[in-house]
């Protein structure tokens, strides 16, 4: 077995155990993913995690599996990132087959709408846990301060949608950096 097959089916049984054993959707997977791909394997550093949810937030589909198909292309190419879409993907799939089924059986037991309770408290623990893991990473100042304040407020009570806002912020960032650039090059004349 080549060196890329081997890290391809590492990618695929990592991925498979963050997506088996997460509940919550892709942002309670962030942490666990940067743990195991950073931190444990060694595969990326902990600013590639950053840049990778960065794009995979900004491009369209769930945050999870673009995650794991840009943090398998990056380590094994294109058959690691089928591999490790693949390992993310197939246990939600298991799961939500059983759940549907027992969900029909046993939607009406108490025991049952209190477990799912617990649950949700569990996935609102381990979205803040993944917020506050980017905020350390993020560049801090009160430019940054005022555009993530005003980007939540967009979101959160003007319900604008989420992909205006992203463009909006990268445009934001392109002529930032621009206006830094002339400004460089201004003070270098």
């Amino acid at each position: 077995m080549s060196s890329k097959a081997k890290r391809a089916l590492q990618l695929f049984l990592s991925f498979f155990k963050i997506g088996a054993f997460t509940f919550g959707g892709g942002y309670a997977m962030i942490p666990l993913i940067q743990r195991e791909v950073a931190e444990n394997k060694k595969w990326i550093t902990d600013d590639d995690i950053l840049e990778i949810v960065a794009i995979a937030e900004s491009t369209p589909g769930p945050i999870a599996i673009n995650t794991a198909t840009f943090v398998g292309y990056r380590t094994a190419g294109f058959f690691g990132a089928a591999c490790a879409t693949l390992g993310v993907v197939l246990p939600s799939f298991i799961i939500i087959l059983f759940v549907s089924y027992l969900l029909r059986e046993f939607a009406n037991y108490r025991a049952v709408r209190y477990a799912f309770m617990g649950i949700k408290a569990a996935v609102l623990a381990l979205i803040l846990k993944a917020l506050w893991s980017m905020y350390k990473k993020c560049p801090k100042g009160i430019v940054s301060y005022i555009v993530m304040a005003a980007a939540f407020l967009l979101v959160a009570f003007l319900h604008i949608p989420v992909v205006y806002i992203i463009i909006g912020c990268a445009i934001f960032g392109i002529v930032t950096f621009l206006l830094i650039e002339r400004r460089a090059k201004h003070d270098l004349s």
